[in-house]
């Protein structure tokens, strides 16, 4: 079992609200963070037939009876199954405030789950969205021992173990045929699969609605439609521009990503790093790896920061601009070595563009170089729990 980065966040969570959700995708590792959190609190699985039939009937009493004395914590899974438990959490909470810790909730289907969140438990709850693992958290004291393995594989526990084209064939068919339906999306699986392929084609390149639309015979109105399900089911991530008034014409639409690369190198049918090295996604998975590693860390360092990229009509352009309030820390991510002069001046000049005072370079080569004042080099493998 790994260590996960979160675990402290979570348990701060718990000292400060009533009840804490953890939010993620299925298999990410919810259940072992919160079996592990809180080892003594009794644990139910509400997605089992029999226990989601039993909450569905009466959650008040259901819940009640097993808030012993000695329960500080119950922990309930697949809470989004049983949306009546949400209201009567809300009356459990409500009768004693003061307490908190009481209830640690995990959910896999976001849209259903947050509408209920919102409904009846907002002020009453903290979110936490738990992510694929981190190169930090598969290679604690060991940074060059398994990083390309989470390049390759993804971050997904499970994934990491075996066979990871077996893994996420066995996920994307569950996903598309069993979970999407019980969240009530009437989409065709082969569709959706197309759709996905598609976006591993382009992967971190501008979005094109009307593009997809045309070459999979729907309206662009289609595929916005099925790219709102897939983002808000952790499934891919739309990064947006940065806009600021510098006189320059800027590029307005977001890049689109597939969030982890197992799954780009499984649509692809890319099974080893050598195959992911001679393919023309290479520069495009590294920059995923690299962006998706960045965002699981900064988000509990820095949990308000915001994330873009900024392009220009003329080319000029930084892969993720990181807004930590009024700081801004620009990134160039690059699959070669990334210490050229021509790489450093332009990057340096979008530095300007965005006012940026600290500017990194993060490639695969060793060590670290000073291009600049305020714009360095820095191996990303070398120290993997290291941030801008």
């Amino acid at each position: 079992m790994w260590n996960r980065l979160h675990a402290d966040h979570l348990q701060a969570i718990a000292r400060q609200f009533p009840a804490a959700l953890i939010l993620g995708p299925r298999q990410v590792g919810k259940t072992t963070l919160a079996r592990a959190a809180f080892p003594k609190a009794p644990y139910l699985d509400l997605e089992q037939p029999n226990v989601r039939q039993l909450f569905a009937d009466d959650p008040h009493f259901q819940i009640e009876r097993r808030l012993t004395p000695k329960t500080r914590t119950l922990v309930l899974d697949e809470v989004q199954c049983v949306p009546a438990v949400f209201a009567a959490l809300r009356g459990l909470i409500d009768r004693d405030r003061r307490r908190h810790g009481r209830f640690i909730l995990l959910g896999s289907a976001q849209p259903a789950l947050m509408r209920h969140v919102s409904e009846s438990l907002a002020g009453r709850v903290g979110i936490l969205e738990l992510d694929p693992l981190t190169v930090a958290e598969v290679t604690p004291g060991s940074p060059k021992k398994r990083w390309t393995d989470v390049w390759l594989r993804g971050g997904f526990p499970d994934a990491l173990r075996g066979n990871f084209r077996d893994w996420w064939e066995a996920y994307l068919r569950a996903y598309l045929e069993r979970d999407l339906p019980w969240l009530g999306v009437q989409a065709d699986p082969v569709f959706l699969r197309r759709l996905l392929t598609m976006l591993a084609h382009a992967q971190g390149g501008l979005l094109n609605t009307a593009s997809l639309g045309a070459s999979l015979g729907v309206s662009h109105h289609t595929i916005a439609r099925h790219l709102d399900i897939l983002e808000q089911t952790f499934m891919i991530r739309r990064l947006p521009p940065y806009f600021r008034n510098v006189g320059k014409r800027l590029v307005k639409a977001p890049k689109v990503y597939l969030r982890d690369s197992g799954l780009l190198h499984h649509l692809l049918n890319l099974p080893t790093l050598d195959d992911v090295r001679n393919h023309p996604v290479h520069g495009a998975s590294w920059e995923t790896f690299v962006l998706e590693d960045l965002f699981r860390r900064e988000k509990l360092a820095h949990p308000h920061a915001q994330f873009f990229f900024w392009r220009t009509a003329d080319g000029a352009e930084i892969d993720l601009v990181i807004e930590r309030g009024s700081e801004r820390v620009a990134v160039e991510i690059k699959a070669g070595r990334g210490d050229k002069a021509h790489a450093a001046r332009v990057l340096e000049q979008a530095m300007r563009d965005v006012d940026a005072k600290t500017g990194w370079i993060l490639d695969q080569a060793e060590g670290m170089d000073t291009l600049r004042p305020g714009l360095a080099r820095r191996s990303f493998t070398a120290t993997p729990d290291w941030l801008p």
